[in-house]
């Protein structure tokens, strides 16, 4: 029986020229036995001709547009066409290192309790450099339900990078996909998933991730402000509401 690992990319105009680079390192990735990938690829606001012929010829790519709604409608667009078991996140702007994929299937397959992983990241400089991400890499293994979101709780900060999440679809579905926010909705994901099922961190690095100027993140109102106060307080509810619906019973 064929297996699938749906692979869920937006793209923005600044990140459109990347996307060239994200295929050619998905392309290259091995996974195990009775598992293919299929990549959604989503264009927020644009249209599918944008994307390059050579990419969208791939039989194993599906090529979507969307009003223009921001990174989260646009997730969410994209997971919608999915058929996968497994949801893997993969930014247009990034890039998967080998083995990658691979790594999350086996860990999912492995512990049918974790409901999703994450791993160690490399940032992708502009120069062609790769630097340690980290606010303080957990170890290896299994992380504890709750663990992460008493982290951010005092930091507002996530402590591992949520551009590295591979999810079960099902989770992802109780969760709703990902919530309608101008930045941060890859953290009020991993922070909802982290309420509701326990995950499992990965010590290699898995993700190369692009620092440039045409990233959400670069935008002025996104640590600081009255927006990022309100997104804030969104991620915060939604995580409280998940985290009583999955509360342990006694």
């Amino acid at each position: 029986m064929t297996r699938r690992v749906s692979i869920v990319t937006p793209v923005h105009d600044t990140a459109l020229q990347f996307l060239p680079e994200a295929f050619a390192s998905l392309r290259a990735q091995e996974l195990p036995d009775g598992w293919v990938w299929e990549w959604l690829v989503q264009v927020d606001g644009g249209k599918e001709a944008e994307v390059p012929a050579k990419i969208r010829d791939d039989a194993r790519v599906q090529v979507g547009a969307n009003r223009r709604g921001g990174p989260g409608v646009t997730r969410t667009m994209a997971w919608g066409r999915s058929r996968g078991e497994l949801v893997k996140v993969l930014d247009a702007d990034d890039i998967l290192p080998a083995g990658a994929l691979a790594r999350d299937i086996e860990v999912l397959d492995a512990h049918p309790s974790v409901g999703w992983t994450v791993c160690k990241v490399l940032d992708l400089m502009p120069d062609g450099s790769l630097q340690h991400y980290t606010l303080g890499d957990p170890a290896p293994g299994l992380m504890a339900r709750g663990e992460l979101y008493a982290y951010w709780s005092t930091t507002h900060r996530p402590s591992v990078h949520p551009a590295s999440l591979c999810i079960r679809e099902s989770l992802l579905a109780e969760a709703g996909g990902w919530m309608a926010l101008p930045a941060s909705e890859d953290t009020a994901l991993l922070l909802a998933l982290d309420v509701m099922a326990d995950g499992w961190f990965i010590g290699e690095a898995g993700l190369h991730y692009r620092k440039h100027p045409g990233q959400t993140t670069a935008h002025p109102s996104h640590s600081d402000g009255a927006e990022w106060e309100a997104r804030m307080g969104a991620i915060r509810r939604h995580a409280e509401a998940l985290a009583l619906r999955h509360r342990p019973t006694t």
